[in-house]
């Protein structure tokens, strides 16, 4: 396929869908890049902490190479299904071949728990959008009191962590977690950026409280009190009084409080360690406490938006079990299990393939490895002659029902808008908080 006589849409500019838009182009394909948020990268651009710099300007300007092939036409601001005014059928009845579906995922996981829907109880993924800025979030409130409660035990609890300490400075973070110090999934250069203000003397009593444990599951508390101690030499300078301490073998069962008071504690069932077939294992214990808090954020993963046009199993989308364009032995093919049929010439890539798998290296090899399964694909398929006549159609559509379509050129003004106002300002890095302020910049 060296001419452009094949047209794909892709749905979502995450880092999925910009680094499958690019295979995809370089194998001649013409490709319609459609996002539902103004600018590109997804949580390349909004779910990364604020202050790596220098990620995600190496990030920003990878995508931005990828957006300059003229091969790939890009549409922000433009809902697909969820309530946007374009389906995958009007997709697919414009002429696109295929579609790729690397959406993310955009929805919150939750454990459903009593007292969950209180006031003071937050989702760690609308938290990082707040710091993100990115609209709407960023104009929301999040009322975070003085004791937080964070449940969770991977990177992103390590960022709202890194967040509640160093940038909101409350009085004490409680890291609920339901297995043990040697089972966290968040990495030493996370844990770097909080160390200082590890609370040893509670480490050192929550070791003694779970080491019988611990020990009964054949491990070594002093090996998991160094798996901490050794983040504080390379530890980012104290600048809070916050006293961050871990309650570790502690499943979540009970969020306590009233919609007058707000959250007062987090009640949690006690566990013990197993070992099956070689995997660490937390069991409940039938014994429960509470831990004082009047704040509670989860961190316990995400999930793929529910309103969207594909059906929903286990927090992603679901994929064919039996594919016919299968790449590493890994299927890409949306699967509808109502009917138990594939939908036809839709794929899927990404988070919204398996959700909360991996960060932006993950998603670009997903992506890749989507666009391989739909040139397979591609190949089945005879060329479509008009091509280009067929694509102005369809942005003259899109055009029409939509009052403000961001395209690549007004992505650059953006850009270079807000690196103005950097300049203006003697910051890094700026952003335009709402969507109306990045209209402005663009002039639309």
């Amino acid at each position: 396929m060296t001419e452009a006589n094949y047209m794909v849409a892709v749905v979502g500019a995450g880092p999925a869908g910009l680094f499958a838009s690019r295979k995809l182009a370089e194998a001649g394909v013409r490709v319609v890049l459609l996002n539902r948020d103004i600018k590109a990268g997804g949580l390349a651009e909004y779910g990364i902490y604020h202050d790596k710099y220098k990620m995600k300007n190496g990030l920003r300007t990878q995508f931005r190479q990828i957006l300059a092939d003229p091969a790939i036409d890009y549409f922000g601001n433009v809902a697909v299904c969820s309530g946007g005014a374009v389906t995958l059928e009007d997709l697919l009845e414009s002429g696109f071949h295929a579609i790729l579906v690397t959406t993310g995922a955009q929805g919150t996981k939750w454990l459903r728990l009593p007292g969950e829907n209180l006031p003071g109880v937050y989702h760690a993924k609308n938290i990082v959008y707040h710091y993100n800025r990115l609209p709407p979030f960023s104009q929301k409130k999040y009322l975070l009191g003085k004791r937080v409660a964070l449940v969770g035990a991977g990177n992103v609890m390590m960022d709202i962590a890194h967040y509640l300490v160093r940038d909101r400075k409350v009085d004490e973070v409680i890291v609920v977690v339901r297995r043990g110090p040697l089972e966290v999934k968040f990495g030493r250069k996370e844990l770097e950026n909080v160390a200082a203000n590890l609370d040893l003397e509670a480490l050192d009593a929550e070791l003694t409280r779970i080491g019988p444990l611990m020990q009964a599951a054949g491990q070594d508390p002093q090996a998991a009190r160094a798996a901490f101690t050794d983040a504080i030499p390379k530890a980012l300078p104290r600048i809070s009084e916050t006293r961050l301490r871990f309650e570790f073998l502690s499943s979540p069962v009970g969020v306590m409080g009233d919609w007058i008071g707000g959250v007062s504690g987090l009640k949690v069932e006690e566990n013990k360690l197993v070992v099956q077939d070689g995997t660490v294992k937390a069991r409940g214990m039938g014994t429960s406490r509470n831990i004082p808090a009047d704040t509670v954020i989860f961190a316990i993963g995400d999930t793929v938006d529910k309103d969207f046009c594909i059906p929903v199993y286990n927090d992603a989308y679901v994929t064919a079990p039996q594919p016919r364009f299968p790449v590493e032995g890994i299927s890409f093919e949306a699967f509808n299990p109502d009917s138990n049929q594939p939908i036809e010439r839709v794929f899927l890539a990404g988070w919204a393939r398996q959700a909360s798998t991996g960060l932006v290296g993950y998603a670009r090899k997903d992506g890749e490895l989507a666009a391989s399964a739909v040139l397979q694909y591609l190949k089945t398929q005879p060329p479509m002659s008009g091509l280009e006549q067929v694509l102005e159609r369809f942005k003259s559509r899109l055009f029409e029902i939509h009052e403000r379509v961001v395209t690549k050129e007004l992505l650059s003004k953006l850009e270079e808008a807000e690196k103005a106002q950097a300049a203006i300002r003697g910051v890094e890095d700026f952003k335009y908080a709402l969507n109306e302020e990045m209209f402005a910049a663009m002039g639309i």
